[in-house]
């Protein structure tokens, strides 16, 4: 069994005091949640504080982004072992918005997901469509595109230490949401596109998340479907009430 994965990216929201505030309101709400894997993103100058704030509770910690090298003469940048060092577990690799504003490509991703999984981390590596390629049909070819160049050159071990995150780009922050027939469709096309790169028994290992204005509203619809395991949150993981709903999707 896949056990699900309820992950918050807060974005370039939240205050260091209004992150532990944010947590030290989620934590109670829950904490009673069994067999789900609940995980918040925040910002990067957050990380180590809000660490300390989740310890002894069931929330892990991801960061949003990570460089590939380990050190050296890169500006700005953040190592995975840093990431470890304050205190996260995972981390978010090429969000469509890392891809549309930042210059990410599929290559860059594919380094980043090695540098992360090598230096322990869980890899949260997102894909997904704009508006317009679903509408000219061509979903699938971009889905594939990204899939094989974001995991070249990987084998079947280190799936173990890699989450997919299909976020439609239209429905990301828009409050549109893919209906769970298309969402399931693609989740399915993930799952079998792995089976042929490496094989079934990782295909059916591997967890796949859906992301793109998710709700506590349509979460469970979602999550019925049978290739979708979790959900990557956006907005509604910005508020304990919202986000705790959407975590206890099955209780």
């Amino acid at each position: 069994m896949r056990k699900p994965m309820i992950a918050g990216n807060w974005k370039l929201f939240k205050t260091i005091e209004e992150s532990v505030a944010l947590l030290d309101e989620l934590k109670p709400l829950v904490k009673d949640i069994k067999n789900v894997e609940i995980v918040v993103a925040p910002v990067f100058t957050s990380l180590s504080r809000v660490s300390d704030a989740v310890e002894n509770s069931n929330i892990s910690i991801a960061a949003q982004d990570c460089y590939w090298e380990e050190e050296g003469a890169f500006t700005g940048e953040v190592a995975p072992k840093l990431l470890i060092n304050a205190g996260c577990s995972h981390v978010i690799i090429g969000h469509s918005e890392r891809r549309q504003y930042f210059g990410e490509t599929d290559s860059t991703v594919n380094k980043k997901v090695r540098a992360a999984i090598n230096a322990g981390l869980v890899a949260i590596v997102c894909v997904g469509e704009l508006l317009s390629e679903r509408e000219s049909n061509r979903t699938f070819q971009v889905i594939e595109t990204q899939i094989i160049g974001a995991l070249s050159g990987f084998n079947a071990d280190d799936l173990k230490h890699i989450v997919i995150a299909y976020e439609p780009v239209w429905a990301i922050g828009t409050g549109k949401t893919a209906s769970t027939e298309q969402a399931q469709e693609v989740h399915l096309y993930i799952r079998e596109l792995i089976a042929k790169k490496f094989n079934p028994e990782t295909s059916g290992a591997v967890r796949i998340l859906y992301g793109g204005s998710v709700k506590p509203d349509n979460v469970k619809n979602l999550m019925e479907q049978p290739d979708i395991d979790g959900a990557l949150v956006g907005g509604a993981s910005l508020k304990a009430e919202s986000f705790a709903a959407i975590a206890a999707f099955n209780v």
